[in-house]
């Protein structure tokens, strides 16, 4: 009969990781009386290419409909499986996986309990197979472009893998220049390289190359389309300077007199309201900061000076915020990280004391480039002869960040050697841990260690200006937990530096909102798999770059950039994507159009439009992911999900829990 089912049911014994739990002779005996099955065995490896020729050859010899698979997890092999039954003529969505492994196996220890189990599980996937459908899954074409948001090193590195492989990128940049948190860094650890001198040819092949367009002092504003035809509209800020007039002489900084803190020098240098960031900032054209220039505020009539000593004629205060509008088949969120604040956390007197300073102050000082020339010295203008380093400033603390910021002691490593080979500073390093876990990390610890810094290992309780003894007067009183000691210390200094928290930035919440991506309880951006797909978010064709996903040394951000530009690549090269069959569908006789759907849907998948005079839901089959959420939330069930429809779960709730006769 032409709607007759044929099973096939086959157990796997994983070698022993089900089998020493489940009596698999037993469970293949059990099977083969079930209800439509005409076939059932048991083998050592399923997945292996001998275990799948079982199935291909049972699906051609005995003409099955249906294959069930009682192995591991469907998260491993069950792409594996469908293609082993779609190479045998059967469409792949007639099958159906149950896990006796992580559901059976690995959580009994009883192997009666373990075969009675595994037999209620292949029970309910036997009857629940019976009501799948053959499901056709479409190609879409994909635009060959790329959006990569982020111009720190991580998408810098993937922008540039993309280009070199000859497509489009484009490149959105927020602040005025690309270059990220590390242009701002004096060298890098564990070999002490100039950090400038890595990123700048980086940046400027970035500015340069023909297949990048580079969209700097611009954001985000909308995101709509599917994986393969995504339309981004991108703000471009005004920066009242015509770039292509601007050659980035300097000469409007050196006229402009309103002076505001720099926040590239984090707050120890000035800038002028028109200014480039820095001397190697690509683009190298001038912006005009709105908020504290003179000409703006006044409506045109006060200053002026940058217009008057401009000879190429570059300032323009008629500039207005552009909406530029993009086309591309695939998005790379590179938007990096943000850093704790440490005033949060007052014991340590971060903006009460004027020597206390964080990390990234201290990169900006020992920079020669930097506000100070390279100088190290305390808001006085002396030379510090003695300074603490306190590791996990709001990191490893429940009060605060539970994560570990993987950076931290590796850059205190290399702040102190700063310190004693620059100044010959007393410095002494406050670790909870100390975790040199790269290459060449912990030979740089202990060339560290040799320099004759002191480690206290123990948790700093506060940072005071309160002397007890003739040796702390004026100086800066570190009271701190010395565990292998096992006592209080008290070390008096004259600068602390802070090592804060990487966290995620300020506006992280709402770029996942807008690209329709999920957040970890930290707030960084949660990948696919956190092992396998750490480049790839839940939304296809969206992946994920350097220290938005979470913390990274600059090694690790860029073999991130690159795997999310290769993932990328795979779509742009393919020239299409497959959709995924099993998705929400509504029933129209159904659907009352009330919307509830579209609020609830994460993917922006449902929409609700207007049709044949009436409010109906619709989906977008590229979008959907098939959660179920909105099948769950529809009050007059008009939404379901293919594959998972009410038959076939019912189906198997009734399988695994049996109404007993009588």
């Amino acid at each position: 009969m032409e709607n007759e089912k044929k099973v096939g049911v086959y157990i796997c014994h994983c070698g022993l990781n089900i089998a020493g739990t489940v009596d698999v002779a037993e469970l293949a005996k059990y099977a083969a009386t079930l209800p439509n099955v005409v076939i059932s065995r048991d083998y050592r490896y399923m997945c292996s290419d001998p275990g799948q020729d079982l199935i291909k050859n049972d699906i051609k010899e005995l003409g099955l409909n249906r294959v069930v698979v009682a192995s591991c997890s469907p998260r491993m092999h069950e792409l594996t499986f469908r293609k082993a039954c779609q190479s045998a003529g059967l469409n792949p969505y007639l099958y159906e996986q149950a896990n006796i492994r992580e559901h059976c196996s690995w959580v009994h220890a009883d192997k009666k309990q373990g075969t009675k189990k595994a037999k209620d599980l292949v029970r309910a996937a036997v009857q629940r197979v019976c009501y799948h459908e053959p499901l056709e899954v479409k190609e879409i074409p994909v635009n060959p472009n790329t959006l990569v948001v982020g111009g720190g090193i991580a998408g810098i590195e993937a922008a540039l893998k993309l280009a070199n492989g000859g497509h489009k990128v484009y490149l959105v940049e927020k602040e005025p220049s690309i270059g990220g948190h590390m242009i701002q860094l004096d060298t890098t650890f564990p070999t002490l390289d100039c950090s400038e001198c890595i990123m700048t040819p980086k940046m400027s092949e970035v500015g340069h190359h023909p297949n990048i367009e580079l969209l700097a002092y611009s954001e985000v504003e909308e995101v709509s389309g599917s994986v393969g035809n995504f339309k981004v509209k991108v703000k471009k800020k005004a920066r009242y300077v015509d770039e292509g007039k601007c050659i980035g002489c300097g000469i409007c900084e050196q006229k402009c007199p309103w002076k505001v803190p720099s926040e590239f020098e984090m707050g120890l240098g000035k800038r002028v309201a028109i200014y480039i960031p820095f001397a190697q900032a690509i683009p190298n054209v001038a912006t005009i900061d709105k908020d504290h220039c003179v000409y703006i505020q006044s409506g045109g009539k006060k200053c002026g000076a940058c217009i008057k000593f401009c000879e190429a004629g570059a300032i323009d205060f008629d500039q207005t915020d552009q909406i530029i509008e993009l086309e591309v088949g695939a998005i790379i969120l590179a938007t990096g990280y943000d850093l704790l604040d440490p005033s949060q956390i007052p014991q340590y007197g971060y903006g009460r004391y004027d020597n206390v300073i964080t990390a990234l102050e201290f990169e900006r000082m020992t920079c020669a480039a930097g506000p100070s020339s390279g100088k190290i010295q305390l808001k006085d203008g002396r030379v510090p002869q003695s300074a603490a380093i306190i590791h996990c400033v709001g990191s490893r603390d429940k009060n605060y960040r539970e994560y570990c910021s993987k950076i931290c002691c590796m850059y205190a490593l290399k702040h102190a050697h700063h310190l004693r080979e620059k100044i010959n500073a007393d410095v002494y390093e406050m670790y909870i841990d100390m975790r040199c876990t790269g290459d060449g990390y912990e030979e740089f610890y202990e060339r560290v260690s040799a320099e004759g810094v002191v480690f206290i290992k123990g948790k700093v309780a506060e940072v005071t200006d309160r002397a007890i003894t003739e040796e702390e007067k004026g100086k800066l009183v570190v009271v701190a937990e010395d565990t292998l000691l096992g006592r209080l210390v008290r070390i008096p200094v004259d600068m602390v530096i802070l090592c804060p928290a990487m966290i995620p930035r300020a506006d992280a919440g709402e770029v996942a909102r807008m690209f329709s991506i999920t957040q970890k309880a930290t707030g960084f951006f949660l990948e696919r798999h956190a092992k396998l797909e750490p480049q790839v978010s839940a939304m296809d064709g969206i992946f994920l770059a350097g220290c938005c996903q979470c913390p990274k040394d600059i090694p690790d951000s860029v073999s991130h950039g690159r795997a999310a530009a290769a993932a990328a690549l795979e779509i742009i090269d393919r020239g299409s994507v497959v959709t995924e069959a099993a998705i929400a569908c509504v029933d129209k006789t159904l659907c009352h159009g009330c919307g509830i759907c579209e609020d609830i849907c994460e993917f922006r998948a449902a929409k609700v439009i207007l049709k044949g005079g009436r409010m109906i839901s619709t989906v977008n089959e590229a979008l959907c992911k098939g959660c179920g959420v909105c099948a769950v939330a529809c009050p007059s069930g008009a939404m379901s999900i293919k594959h998972f429809t009410r038959d076939e779960l019912s189906t198997m709730v009734k399988a695994l829990a049996p109404v007993e006769n009588g």
